[in-house]
């Protein structure tokens, strides 16, 4: 059954998801850590941290958490800068 939204605006694409996840990716490579540094700190392995980098994997909110406190970025600011979802992707 369809929803009216667009397999764009799910998940893995939601362009709010990637920002999220480009935020981690740009504060690993800030702090000057491989995918292998970063999933140590995490006790976790490298394939973890590609995963999520490229898409393949979703985070949930736990993760994303343990992951910005790895990097010493705050997690809560970083959610809160999240923009509402549009009207289109709320529509049914």
């Amino acid at each position: 059954m369809a929803t009216g939204r667009t397999s764009k605006q799910k998940g893995f694409h939601d362009e709010r998801y990637r920002a999220l996840v480009g935020t981690l990716v740009e504060a690993r490579k800030a702090a000057g850590l491989s995918q292998g540094a970063l999933a140590d700190r995490l006790d976790r392995h490298q394939q973890f941290v590609s995963r999520y980098e490229t898409g393949e994997r979703r985070l949930d909110v736990v993760e994303f958490i343990d992951i910005s406190r790895a990097l010493a970025i705050d997690p809560a600011s970083e959610v809160s800068g999240v923009p509402p979802a549009s009207t289109e992707m709320t529509k049914s």
